[in-house]
């Protein structure tokens, strides 16, 4: 089940202030000044006071059943070994005696790796490519999740392998740099250069250099929109489209609606947000850095930007302030808010109907930025040979 923010745009959307009001009152979200959600109200399943769909719950069963330890009372040697959400969904595929292959699950798609050049150094990267047709095709560049200290393209295949599938695009999902080892800017820094490499060597992985969107996941989805931002204000070959799929949005106000009413949530929550924040920055300074809190960055000029959002994750309301932020900037906004679904929930297409559909939207939003893009090539591509006509005339 879905709750859909349209665009601005499209003429629907209410004032934000009802907006935020009416998803507080009517959905179940705690409001600022009321109380955190008593214990004994919480379902044991999502630790929140909301209820996961049948096969969400499914994956949360895996998962306890793998008996990971809180990530926040680890070291971060020790959380990068624990079993993760993907492991459950693999657990769950099993069960229902689906491929856990992905090139099964997912067969229009080649994929290879190869290292391309970060801020300070070569960047794994793995580039999916449609195997249908001959390009050149679009390009989304891909970024994992994991707060910016766990994670990895192979963590995260799944959401990158379906858009590929889906689009007709060449993704290209990269391994940046990670905390404690590499503290913040290092992330920001290898998002950029991994954008730049690619909107100047596009056509080394059968890409178009003019057709390229951004896509993350958590603190990828923040890379997303950070990177968008970056380009921008360098000059850069902008992206036709930007997707954030639960993204980070700042990580100075942990009191925010859902903060509050998913602090306990599985399998993301309150405290493995601090446990992040604590292995990135060095400062408050860094904290409030408009790199990461995007609420304090210029989003003018960024393209249409999609926000899909899961009910039961501490950062729902994220999504909420930044649609809001996009707004005022002028940007044209989709935002949909998945119920019965967590964090994590977008690679799981093969067991959830919710991802199953964030997929679809987020690929549908990425055809269109790909198309307006070709219009807009060929209307200049028509001036151009109008101004050299003219010229010719004289």
């Amino acid at each position: 089940m879905l709750r859909l923010h349209p665009a601005p745009s499209r003429r629907l959307y209410g004032k934000p202030l009802l907006i935020a009001t009416a998803l507080c009152l009517g959905l179940g979200a705690a409001l600022p000044w009321q109380a955190a959600v008593a214990a004994d109200k919480l379902d044991p399943k999502t630790g929140t006071r909301y209820k996961a769909d049948k096969d969400m719950a499914s994956v949360l069963d895996a998962l306890a059943a793998a008996k990971p330890k809180p990530i926040e009372t680890l070291t971060v040697e020790e959380a990068r070994k624990q079993p993760s959400i993907a492991d459950a969904y693999v657990a769950v595929l099993k069960a229902k005696d689906k491929s856990t292959d992905p090139a099964k699950r997912i067969e229009n798609v080649n994929v290879s790796d190869r290292t391309i050049p970060g801020a300070a150094g070569p960047l794994p990267a793995r580039v999916y490519t449609p195997n249908e047709g001959g390009g050149p095709f679009p390009v989304i560049v891909y970024f994992h999740g994991g707060g910016w200290v766990l994670g990895s393209k192979e963590t995260y295949d799944a959401g990158a392998r379906g858009l590929a599938g889906k689009v007709k695009a060449v993704v290209l999902s990269v391994d940046y740099r990670l905390a404690p080892e590499h503290k913040f800017p290092a992330q920001h820094d290898d998002a950029l250069a991994t954008y730049r490499w690619v909107a100047q060597n596009a056509a080394e992985i059968q890409g178009d250099p003019k057709r390229l969107a951004l896509v993350g996941e958590s603190a990828g989805g923040n890379l997303a929109l950070s990177t968008a931002v970056a380009a921008r204000t360098a000059g850069m070959t902008p992206p036709q489209a930007v997707v954030a799929v639960y993204p980070v949005v700042q990580v100075t106000n942990m009191d925010t609606p859902s903060y509050r009413d998913s602090a306990q949530a599985k399998p993301l929550n309150k405290a493995m947000m601090g446990w992040f924040v604590d292995k990135v920055f060095t400062s408050a300074e860094q904290r409030d850095d408009p790199r990461v809190n995007l609420l304090r960055a210029d989003l003018s000029g960024l393209p249409p930007t999609t926000v899909i959002n899961a009910q039961i994750d501490p950062l729902r309301s994220d999504g909420d302030l930044l649609i809001e932020a996009l707004r005022k900037a002028n940007v044209s906004t989709v935002h949909r808010i998945y119920d019965g679904v967590t964090h994590e929930f977008f690679g799981m297409e093969h067991v959830l109907n919710d991802a199953r559909d964030a997929q679809r939207l987020a690929a549908k939003e990425l055809r269109q930025g790909f198309e307006r893009s070709m219009r807009v090539s060929d209307v200049n591509a028509d001036n151009q040979k109008i101004n050299e006509s003219e010229k010719k005339a004289r």
